[in-house]
């Protein structure tokens, strides 16, 4: 069994690599676990992930980044016990140091045949140059500790840039191997990441053993992070999700340009935070039939707009989740309810904040406090379209 770390800064795309990886695994007959791990209290990339074929539960909260480190091995003990994957991948929030996740995972001793990835960290070319002004220390720090760094979204970077962009990130950590991606080409250049990441893909999974599975693992004890990576990132954070109660029986064109309004009323308060911001704002009006994602990953990007098919028995409802650099927390969150509140109203939808998250403070060995992080399981033996 192997395990993929995928780390990146938020808005790197990695909920969509993710998927591309799922189901390229699983056409090869590979069976695949994904935990997802989203700053906030709303999980909004999980339910993505369902959409696109994986049964995705939510298992347990906490940040796997820091402090709840015992979740995320409670977890990693039952995929190994229980669905026993040939593969997992773990999606970290943004604003997570994932090497501290990758070498968590590796004092678990799962097991001989479990193996750790080399480190996968990806980069949103398309905004090198933005992430090294606003968040220059925190993003260096995913970057040198990287075994893989993935130069994603190169579609939207011009041809005669991306040698320049390659020759720059393998400056900053000359022992990573550098890959193009991008989430619209899952053909050549896909597998040859994939390749780097799992260069055995083409042999036949091992099995892991009863004896090596059963292992107990809850008495282990990992390395003590010192360091609150969420402070680190200088990332102000609110998520929020809304029940809709009355007015919201919106067709999917209704539907597209409520979020569009919307998520241009809070880029607008944003800016006024912060003019040259960068993050990520997403925005999921599910109307019971079909989904609507916009998303928002830098001052000076228009909203990008996703519709998905809704999940079966769904009921009206509205997620957003914010996450943008060099920002006060409670004044992002003031930002987000008053944009929410004055779109509604105008469109005279009732909505009701649901009070389904936590908050986790004051950990033994990392006094802080912040927004409990969602962490959710998916797994999968073959994905349908």
């Amino acid at each position: 069994m192997e395990v993929i770390v995928v780390g990146g800064f938020l808005g790197s795309g990695k909920t969509t690599t993710i998927i591309n990886m799922g189901k390229y695994l699983a056409d090869k007959g590979k069976k695949v676990a994904i935990i997802v791990n989203e700053i906030g209290e709303i999980g909004i990339d999980g339910d993505v992930i369902k959409r696109f074929g994986f049964d995705t539960k939510e298992i347990t909260s906490g940040c796997i980044c820091c402090t709840l480190k015992v979740g995320l091995r409670a977890t990693m003990s039952t995929l190994v016990k229980e669905y026993k994957p040939d593969i997992i991948m773990i999606e970290p929030t943004g604003i997570a140091f994932p090497n501290v996740i990758k070498t968590e995972v590796e004092l678990m001793n799962l097991g001989e045949e479990v193996k750790v990835a080399p480190l996968v960290t990806l980069i949103d070319g398309s905004r090198f140059k933005h992430l090294m002004k606003e968040v220059k220390e925190f993003a260096m720090r995913q970057i040198i500790d990287a075994e893989i760094l993935g130069i994603n979204k190169v579609d939207l970077i011009e041809p005669i840039r991306i040698p320049i962009l390659e020759a720059s990130v393998q400056q900053l950590n000359p022992e990573a191997k550098v890959v193009l991606l991008s989430g619209k080409d899952t053909g050549e250049r896909f597998e040859k990441f994939m390749q780097v990441v799992l260069p055995d893909i083409r042999e036949a999974p091992k099995k892991i053993q009863e004896t090596a599975a059963a292992k107990d693992i809850s008495s282990i004890t990992g390395p003590q992070e010192t360091e609150d990576s969420i402070k680190a990132s200088g990332v102000g954070s609110y998520a929020a999700e809304f029940e809709i109660k009355e007015g919201g029986n919106l067709n999917t064109e209704e539907a597209r340009k409520l979020t569009t309004e919307l998520m241009n009323i809070v880029k607008g308060k944003v800016l006024e935070l912060n003019p040259e911001f960068v993050g990520h704002i997403k925005l999921f009006l599910d109307n019971g039939t079909e989904t609507v994602k916009q998303s928002v990953t830098i001052y000076n990007e228009e909203p990008q707009e996703d519709v998905i098919k809704s999940k079966d028995g769904a009921f009206p409802t509205f997620k957003i989740l914010s996450a943008v650099s060099n920002v006060d927390k409670e004044a992002l969150k003031d930002a987000v309810n008053s944009s929410v509140k004055e779109t509604f109203e105008k469109k005279g939808i009732n909505a009701h904040k649901t009070e389904n998250g936590h908050k986790h403070e004051g950990h033994a060995h990392n006094e802080h406090k912040h927004e409990g992080h969602t962490q959710r399981i998916g797994s999968i033996k073959g994905i349908k379209e």
